[in-house]
């Protein structure tokens, strides 16, 4: 049987369809990962303005500050789950691209790669669902941190 140009193309593009998917989950993360720094960042800075301001902290200010803290201990778990997802999808891209380069030397060169390819199509696979499973757990993470400001906003004298 003769080995048609398209044949081999179409059969290293085939984990390419994983590396776009991947990198679309990979922004996605980066995106997610800029806002909750940002988000870090401005509940720090209230927390500053409150306590360098000279005046006495109020008990609202106060129960402000609690609640600021308990949010920032929660960002500080979703920015980690943040960063694992994406070091997850990074490396299935990787076994996805290692993937295609096994694909093209069996055909090309006609080496037996078959377990070796299928095994880190599948370990690829894999990276991707645990990254999936460490970005629902950021997003119900990010679901308590939004009950916990509703929860304070209470207690503002507004």
């Amino acid at each position: 049987m003769e080995l048609k140009a398209v044949d081999f193309i179409q059969a290293m593009l085939a984990p390419g369809i994983m590396i776009s998917a991947c990198g679309l989950l990979i922004l996605g993360m980066n995106n997610k990962y800029s806002l909750i720094v940002n988000r870090i960042r401005l509940l720090d800075e209230e927390i500053r303005k409150m306590l360098t301001g000279g005046n006495e902290i109020l008990p609202f200010q106060q129960e402000r500050i609690r609640n600021i803290r308990q949010q920032l201990q929660l960002f500080h778990s979703r920015v980690a789950f943040v960063r694992n997802a994406v070091v997850l999808y990074s490396v299935a891209v990787g076994f996805f691209i290692v993937t295609s380069v096994l694909i093209g030397v069996e055909m090309a060169v006609v080496f037996d790669l078959q377990g070796l390819t299928v095994i880190l199509f599948l370990a690829g696979m894999l990276s991707v669902l645990t990254g999936i499973i460490f970005a629902v757990k950021e997003v119900l993470r990010g679901y308590r941190i939004v009950k916990l400001e509703l929860s304070g906003k209470q207690n503002d004298p507004e």
